[in-house]
Order: structure tokens, then C-alpha cells, then sequence
């Protein structure tokens, strides 16, 4: 693929709202792929990286999406990044790109297309994320009769947890509440952990159930962070609403306040 197609694919997964470029460097790099610079705007991909086979188009494309994130994100930021430029915002943006690009079949999801990954990508999610997931979810079970029992002998939870279990005080509290919430171990604990640090239950169900549709974590925590966002805009909005109606009653009653005033003084100049 040169420049011109790349650039083409890329706006058909996702339209730019500022204009960049597309450089093939023709070398190869033992450091980057490719990379975005910010100042000019420019996705530069060393493209002699990769195979000239599908394979490598394939990655070559991978590399291009994942710097348009960047160019996205720097959209969305007015035209500028911070130093630490992958964050969770970023890998959302990213993450969202790749599914449009799957959609549109501008890039090939590869890891469906391998029987014996798949086949160990279901291991690993059912022996290890899943039953990790039930051990953490189990130890908040027991851990909630522990509590019980040291309270029937007079001793202190906490105190047992420090000393006598030698684990962190928040990761106890932390598999209590995945107990308690009754969270689907098929996450992960690293994501149970997360979801139960979420104060509202809606956005616990939320969270959770866009994990278990597939959504990468840092899509589902920028995904919180935008309804949250959007809620507080809400709020304020309302209470500037409210605010207005208030000072237009005020406004009126004093407007009737002072004519009656008026009225009262002339009457009493008359006496």
C-alpha cells in the first residue's frame, strides 16, 4: 500500500477533524513502527517493517490505525498531546478504531482466524482469568466469617488482616465487596477489582456488562468517564436553569414589593 491508500483507509474507518499526512519512510527501525509528530501532523510509518505479504499489509495497517489514535486523541485535545501519550483515552480511541476497521474489513482480525490460539485463548480465560476471578470472589466469602468470628472473640478485623493474613487492607475490602456485589469471576479479578471499586451500582452493572460484551478495559473506564462527564454537564445545566427561574420570581416579587411601597408611602403622605 503507499501514502495516498493508507491515508484513504484510514479516513474510511474514522473521519479526522484536522488534516495530517501519511509518510512511508522506505527504511526499517529496530526501535518504532511507525510514529505520530504532533507539530506537523504527520502518522510516519517505516514500512520496511513489514513483510510484503497480507500478513504484513495487515500489521502495516495495525501500525497506521494505532498512530491516527493518536492524531484523534490530539484532535480531541485541540491539537496537542500531553507527554505520556498512551493513556486510557488513547487505547479507547484506538480500540474503537480497530472495531470499526474490522467492520469495515479494512483490517483482519487475526486472532479468530488460528483454531489453536483460539483454543488456548479459551484456556487461559477459563483456567486462569475465571478461576482466579472465583478464588478472589471465594476469598471475600470466607473473609466476611472471618470478620464475624473475630468480632464474637473481641478482636479487630483490621488488625487480623494486617497481622495474622499479612494482606492489604484494601484488597480484603476489595474481594468483600466482589463477594458481596456478586460480580461474574469470567472478567478477571484485575477487572472485579476494578468494577467493585465503583461506588454507584448502575455504573457497576455497566461496567460489567460491557466487559463481558467484549469491551477492552480502558474502553469501558473512558466510557465512565465521559457518562460522568456528561451527567455533571447535566446538573449544572439544570441547576443554571433552575437558578434563572428563581432570580426571574425574585425579580417579580420585588418589582410588586417596591409598588406596593410606593403606594404605601403615598398613602401615608395623604395622613
Amino acid at each position: 500500500m503507499n501514502q495516498d491508500q493508507i491515508k484513504k483507509a484510514l479516513l474510511k474507518v474514522a473521519d479526522a477533524p484536522l488534516e495530517f499526512d501519511v509518510i512511508l519512510t522506505g527504511k526499517k527501525s529496530r526501535k518504532v513502527n511507525g510514529l505520530y509528530k504532533t507539530e506537523t501532523r504527520e502518522i510516519v510509518l517505516h514500512n520496511r517493517n513489514f513483510t510484503d505479504d497480507a500478513a504484513g499489509e495487515n500489521l502495516l495497517l495495525y501500525t497506521a490505525i494505532h498512530e491516527y489514535a493518536h492524531h484523534l486523541h490530539a484532535c480531541a485535545r485541540g491539537g496537542t498531546l500531553s507527554a505520556r501519550a498512551h493513556t486510557s483515552e488513547f487505547w479507547a480511541i484506538f480500540h474503537e478504531l480497530l472495531e470499526k476497521a474490522e467492520k469495515k474489513n479494512i483490517y483482519r482480525n487475526v486472532f479468530t482466524d488460528s483454531p489453536e490460539l483460539e483454543k488456548l485463548t479459551t484456556l487461559i480465560k477459563k483456567k486462569f482469568l475465571e478461576e482466579n476471578g472465583n478464588l478472589f470472589k471465594e476469598l471475600g466469602k470466607y473473609l466476611i466469617k472471618a470478620r464475624e468470628m473475630c468480632e464474637k472473640i473481641g478482636g479487630r478485623f483490621e488488625d487480623y488482616v494486617d497481622r495474622v493474613l499479612r494482606i492489604p487492607k484494601l484488597a480484603a475490602e476489595t474481594a468483600i465487596k466482589t463477594f458481596q456485589y456478586d460480580l461474574n469471576p469470567s472478567i478477571g479479578a484485575d477487572n472485579m477489582r476494578y468494577i467493585a471499586g465503583l461506588r454507584n451500582e448502575d455504573e457497576r452493572v455497566g461496567a460489567e456488562r460491557a466487559l463481558l460484551a467484549g469491551k477492552s478495559p480502558d474502553s469501558v473506564k473512558t466510557a465512565l468517564k465521559s457518562q460522568r462527564t456528561s451527567a455533571l454537564t447535566q446538573t449544572e445545566d439544570d441547576l443554571k436553569e433552575r437558578l434563572e427561574k428563581e432570580k426571574t420570581r425574585l425579580e417579580k416579587t420585588i418589582s410588586s414589593l417596591n409598588n406596593r411601597l410606593k403606594e404605601v408611602e403615598m398613602e401615608l403622605k395623604k395622613h
